[in-house]
């Protein structure tokens, strides 16, 4: 099942039918994951932000799905201890077999690898408490939601087998699949305790305001592993005074200062290598060679930093040169995000999985979904003269309320404020509600007009070639593909909407004929 790849007009026509009292009155493209989604930011009238993402393919539907479920775990009790804001799903509404997502935007904005290490200040604290959080949330947000769990032996046998299926491809450097072997079979090295691990933390899901970390994003490959999966990206960064900062917070936030993992560090270079090999599976199996052929020359790219300087230490004699260690810095691994994780699909079907441990049974099917024959259709009105200026609101189930922090913005979170702001939104009945617009039984059913983009789309056009928003020009990124952090702006939105314009390009419920 393939998605289509859709405009911010139409991003926007989808936020307004999967939250009824949305009043879109601008909108921005995000280059988030543009292998994988389509994305945008809308504004409204009140000055809110809602950041809208539709799959591209069923891969990336399944991920949503399941960050849904995690979200979903993540109840007020966790949210308020946390020093950091996780996204809280606001609705959803079905459309070619898989649901496109409307979150609260969150504060603060994604930074390049490079600029983040150099931010200085509190930076690497910060960063070390959130890793510590994140490692000693419950294991129960993983287990109820059906997730990953792996002892340390199963996840050494895991890369173990991920390496046999990467040596098949024949097109990574026989120094690299020695090197990668002889660290899986080093048992010192994997003697780690299994920790709740956020499987794809990279700069591009950590938000920061003010110079501060304040937001994590991107929860879809939860699980419980290798706490050195979370480290992977710092391996990357070229910068080790910052990454042994960060590791010293960490362990600072995490045990009071006592190392309990001595060999943290060498499996988090072992994953940011392993990762490439990865890339190029995934590239291969997708029939992607742009994707492949990236991947192999940065596997070439390291074989020639191992052959010639040795590599970073990944295990206590490593392999790969001849010469041994030698006295020049070696180089990073390439800059790439951690790729295929330890991914599993939801306990139920991406259909089903709405919001099962949620749903009020009196109110809802067992499903969650709704049984009705009609179709989410975005159709083009922009030259219907018998269009009306009504205020009509699409169709939609009954809301499923979600257990979900309230919204806003702060130069820095703490736990006592998160508290406060969930007790004021509850009071003040300003809930999370997942709202989900009807399922479409035929996918041939939905219509998107050839002239759709016609529809104020010169703006936003001339707005994404300004911030490099092009699927084109994206850096191997892992299993997330994202590139160039979105425009996260204040002030007044590039591209301005005038609600009429957003129902000319709308959501409307049409009868199967069949």
């Amino acid at each position: 099942m393939v998605g289509v790849n859709r405009t911010p007009m139409e991003l926007a026509a989808l936020a307004s039918a999967a939250i009824p009292d949305l009043s879109p009155t601008g909108v921005v493209g995000s280059p988030d994951d543009p292998r994988d989604f389509s994305a945008a930011v809308v504004f409204d009238r009140q000055g809110s932000r809602w950041r809208v993402r539709s799959p591209l393919h069923e891969e990336a539907a399944m991920r949503l799905e399941t960050e849904l479920q995690v979200l979903s775990g993540f109840t007020p009790g966790i949210r308020a201890g946390l020093p950091f804001r996780v996204p809280s799903v606001a609705g959803a509404v079905r459309l070619d077999g898989m649901r496109t997502f409307v979150y609260h935007d969150m504060p603060g904005e994604e930074m390049e690898l490079e600029d983040l290490t150099e931010l200085g200040g509190k930076t690497p604290d910060d960063i070390g408490r959130v890793i510590a959080a994140v490692h000693a949330l419950p294991a129960a947000v993983v287990e109820n939601a059906d997730l990953p769990v792996y002892t340390a032996d199963q996840f050494r046998q895991r890369r173990l087998n991920e390496l046999d299926q990467a040596a098949t491809t024949g097109r990574i450097p026989a120094v690299l699949l020695r090197r990668w072997e002889n660290a899986l079979e080093e048992m010192e090295l994997w003697e780690f305790s299994p920790v709740v691990a956020h499987g794809d933390l990279h700069e591009d899901n950590l938000l920061v305001d003010q110079g501060r970390l304040v937001s994590v994003t991107g929860w879809t490959d939860l699980h419980i592993g290798d706490p050195a999966e979370d480290f992977a990206w710092l391996a990357s960064s070229g910068n080790q005074e910052f990454t042994d900062q960060v590791v010293k917070a960490y362990w600072q936030h995490r045990s009071g200062g006592t190392v309990q993992d001595g060999h943290l560090l060498r499996r988090a270079v072992l994953a940011a290598e392993f990762a490439l090999a990865q890339w190029l599976v995934r590239g291969i199996a997708a029939d992607d060679e742009e994707m492949a052929a990236e991947a192999e020359a940065m596997l070439q790219e390291l074989e020639a930093d191992v052959e010639e300087h040795g590599g970073q230490a990944i295990s206590a004699a490593p392999a790969g040169s001849s010469s041994g260690r030698a006295t020049v810095e070696p180089a990073a691994p390439p800059s790439v995000k951690p790729a295929v994780g330890p991914v599993a699909e939801p306990a139920a079907h991406p259909q089903d999985v709405a919001t099962a441990s949620t749903d009020d049974p009196a109110d809802n099917d067992d499903t969650g979904e709704s049984t009705d024959d009609d179709d989410a259709v975005i159709m083009d009105h922009a030259r219907s003269p018998e269009r009306d200026d009504t205020d009509e609101e699409p169709d939609v189930d009954q809301p499923v309320t979600h257990d979900a922090a309230a919204d806003g913005s702060e130069d820095e979170l703490v736990p006592d404020e998160l508290a406060a702001d969930e007790a004021e939104s509850r009071q003040s009945g300003d809930a999370d509600d997942l709202v989900e617009a009807e399922e479409p039984d035929d996918a041939e059913d939905t219509e998107v007009p050839e002239d759709a983009e016609d529809v104020g789309s010169t703006e936003v056009q001339e707005h994404a070639e300004e911030h490099g928003d092009s699927e084109n020009d994206h850096s191997v990124r892992g299993v997330s593909g994202s590139h160039a952090a979105a425009p996260h702006q204040e002030g007044t939105p590039t591209t301005a909407l005038d609600l009429d314009e957003v129902r000319q390009l709308d959501i409307r419920r049409s009868t199967n004929p069949s």
